[in-house]
């Protein structure tokens, strides 16, 4: 007798289940990465900048001074001066964006308390400044890098942007040289100038864990030869390409788009291949921080 198989409903299950374990994996890789990130910032601040008065800019900076001043942990001025922040950024960013600042807040709190009673690893204040900023700068990078946050000017920097002609960086950078002129105030004007070597070197390494050390960087190239090009890119490079079918906006003449991604070693052998199939090709490079699916893999030239 053969056996009864029974068919339909359970392909969509299947999905459904393929679905919920992406999500699953994607929310634990999210957590986990704001996890670590919150404690490497938590030990670039107690074992390199605090101690050294040393501080970093936005809400963690003026919590630093605060704490300085009232004798009271880290972790409270944290808390309690991003509260406004992060119902702002619940409001006008998104849920999702909120609650992973909140839990990054807190997991920094916690973990700042803990790094706090032991040794700083250096007295000097521009080592402090040098090594504290690239270990905070990758904890806050990890934790951007997640959806995440850790300063809540950058929130008002966001929204600004959208209300204002002056953009995020230009609001971040004048709310942090109001912060480390009062360091200089509160610590010394050596202190505040350490300081801003120590928010330029965050700043670089935020920069470094977004993008990568080595950087995508996406191809359009408008030709007449795009056959030829799509088979060397494809034979030389390994890398796929998109056609996009498009027309000259004063002709109105047919125009093939080539769209690719390379990684910065391969920049210049593809400008040598377009170069070589058609000398008249117009090509447009922008760097990509940041890939999502299809087969893209980084190579290295040889």
């Amino acid at each position: 007798m053969a056996e009864h198989v029974q068919q339909g409903p359970l392909p969509q299950k299947a999905c459904k289940k393929i679905v919920q374990k992406r999500k699953a994996s994607f929310y634990l890789k999210k957590y986990a990465l704001i996890l670590l990130g919150a404690i490497i910032a938590a030990a670039g601040l107690e074992l390199f900048l605090i101690p050294n008065n040393v501080i970093d800019g936005g809400i963690v900076g003026i919590s630093i001074m605060a704490s300085a001043i009232t004798g009271w942990k880290l972790g409270v001025f944290l808390v309690v001066l991003n509260i406004p922040f992060l119902t702002l950024g619940y409001k006008q960013i998104g849920k999702n964006f909120a609650i992973a600042t909140t839990i990054a807040i807190c997991i920094l709190s916690f973990w700042s308390a803990v790094f706090e009673p032991i040794p700083p690893v250096t007295t000097d204040p521009f080592l402090a400044a040098i090594f504290g900023g690239i270990i905070d700068g990758v904890g806050v990078g990890l934790i951007i890098r997640a959806g995440g946050s850790l300063d809540g000017t950058e929130i008002v920097a966001i929204i600004m942007d959208k209300k204002s002609v002056f953009s995020v960086g230009e609001v971040v950078m004048f709310i942090n040289l109001f912060i480390l002129s009062s360091a200089g105030l509160l610590f010394g004007w050596d202190k505040a100038m350490y300081s801003l070597v120590a928010y330029f070197v965050i700043a670089k390494m935020i920069d470094v864990v977004i993008k990568g050390l080595d950087e995508s960087y996406a191809v359009m190239i408008v030709t007449d030869e795009h056959e030829e090009i799509t088979s060397a890119l494809n034979d030389r490079l390994g890398r796929g390409v998109t056609m996009l079918h498009g027309a000259g906006g004063y002709t109105g003449e047919a125009k093939e788009v080539l769209y690719c991604v390379v990684t910065r070693l391969e920049v210049d052998k593809v400008k040598e291949i377009v170069l070589e199939k058609d000398e008249s090709a117009f090509v447009t490079i922008n760097a990509v921080h940041d890939i999502v699916g299809g087969r893209f893999k980084k190579k290295s030239i040889h």
